[in-house]
C-alpha cells in the first residue's frame, strides 16, 4: 500500500470519527463545520479544492456504507456515522493481513499483532480462526472484571464519541462523594478496571484518570462540548506510565537475570534500546541488562513478581524499595523452614 493511499485512509478515518452517531439533525455537522475541524488534513489547496475535496470522502464514506445524510432534503446536507469503530476499515485490514503472509509478522508495524489476532477471531470476511484455535492469553494473573453502576459505560463511551462534557457522581477512595464535569479525552481499560483520561470542571490541566467503577452516576451534558487537553496523545500517555499512575519519569533501569526470566529479556525486550551482556561464568545470574523504561506501579509490580531470578541494580532508590518491599514479604514467613514449603 502506498503512502499516499494510506493517508487517504488515514484522512478518511479521522472524517468520520468527528462525526457523531446519534443526535438530532441540527446537531450533525455539514461540509463548512467540518472544513473548519478538518482543513488542515488536506494541504494547503485552496478553500475550493478543499472544500471539493472533502465533499468527494463524504461521498465516498456514504456509498461504503459508513455515514449516512441525516437531511437529504435539506441544506446545507449534514452527516452522521453509522459504524461505531472506523479503524474497522477493510483496506487497513487487507493491508496488514498482507504483512502477515509476506513474512510472517516482521514487517508489521509496532504495537499492531494483537489487533490481527483479535481480527482473525472476530471477522466475517476472509481468513478467521474460531477460539479452538487460536487463544489470547495474558502473562499475568487474570481478575474478575470490576462491577460498574448501570448507564455508565453507555454515557462515558457516548460523550466520548460525541465529544461532550460528562457530569458524574464520583466515590472517591477515601469515601468522599463528589459531583464534577468532566470534559472526556481517552477511555482506556487496565487489566480489570476501565479509566477515563479526562479534565475537571474548569481546569485545562492536568488530565487525570478517573476509575468507572467509582462512577455512581454519569449523564451526557449534550450541549457541553467536552473540552480538549492542549497537547494531549494517548499513546504518549500510556508510553510515559500515566496509564499506571506514573508521572512520566523515566529511569535508567539496570538488572541481572536468571531462569526463564532471561529467556524472556532475550525475545521480549525491556525497551526498544534494550542492551544485555551474559555474566561472568561465576556469577549467580545470566544477563546483565539495562534499559530506559518509565517509573510506574506496573513496573514495581513486575519486578516484584520476577522473585529471586531478579536483582535490581540500579537506580539506588528503587533498589532500596525493592529490598524494603522483599524484606516485609519475608518477615511474613519468618520461623518457616524453607524445605516445608
Amino acid at each position: 500500500m502506498s503512502a499516499a493511499h494510506f493517508s487517504r485512509i488515514e484522512r478518511l478515518k479521522q472524517l468520520e470519527a468527528c462525526l457523531p452517531v446519534e443526535g438530532r439533525p441540527e446537531r450533525c455537522p455539514d461540509v463548512g463545520r467540518l472544513l473548519d475541524r478538518l482543513g488542515d488534513l488536506y494541504g494547503s489547496a485552496s478553500e475550493a479544492a478543499t472544500r471539493r475535496a472533502l465533499q468527494r470522502d463524504l461521498q465516498e464514506l456514504v456509498q461504503t456504507g459508513r455515514i449516512t445524510i441525516v437531511n437529504p432534503n435539506g441544506k446545507p446536507l449534514r452527516y452522521r456515522r453509522l459504524i461505531d469503530d472506523p479503524d474497522d476499515d477493510p483496506a487497513v485490514w487487507n493491508w496488514m493481513w498482507q504483512q502477515v503472509l509476506d513474512q510472517a509478522g516482521a514487517t508489521l508495524p509496532r504495537r499492531q499483532l494483537d489487533r490481527v489476532w483479535q481480527h482473525l477471531l472476530t471477522s466475517a470476511d476472509g481468513p478467521r480462526l474460531d477460539e479452538s484455535r487460536l487463544r489470547i492469553l495474558p502473562d499475568t494473573l487474570r481478575l474478575q472484571p470490576v462491577e460498574l453502576y448501570a448507564g455508565v459505560l453507555r454515557a462515558v463511551i457516548q460523550a466520548l464519541i460525541q465529544r461532550r462534557a460528562l457530569r458524574v457522581r464520583y466515590r472517591k477512595p477515601s469515601g468522599e462523594r463528589c459531583t464534577s464535569d468532566l470534559h472526556p479525552q481517552a477511555l482506556i481499560q487496565r487489566g480489570p478496571i476501565p479509566y477515563l483520561f479526562a479534565l475537571k470542571n474548569a481546569e485545562t490541566a492536568p488530565v487525570r484518570l478517573y476509575a468507572l467503577h467509582r462512577m455512581t452516576h454519569a449523564e451526557l451534558l449534550p450541549e457541553t462540548p467536552a473540552r480538549p487537553a492542549e497537547g494531549f496523545d494517548l499513546d504518549t500517555a500510556i508510553a510515559d506510565g500515566r496509564a499506571d499512575f506514573g508521572s512520566g519519569e523515566t529511569i535508567n533501569l539496570e538488572l541481572r537475570v536468571r531462569g526463564y526470566l532471561a529467556d524472556v529479556l532475550r525475545v521480549c525486550p525491556l525497551a526498544a534500546e534494550q542492551r544485555l551482556e551474559d555474566e561472568p561464568h561465576d556469577s549467580a545470574f545470566q544477563l546483565h541488562i539495562w534499559a530506559q523504561v518509565p517509573s510506574t506501579g506496573q513496573l514495581l509490580r513486575w519486578l516484584l513478581g520476577a522473585g529471586a531470578n531478579l536483582e535490581v541494580l540500579a537506580p539506588p532508590d528503587l533498589r532500596r524499595t525493592i529490598a524494603a518491599q522483599t524484606y516485609k514479604t519475608a518477615a511474613l514467613y519468618a520461623g518457616t523452614s524453607a524445605c516445608a514449603i
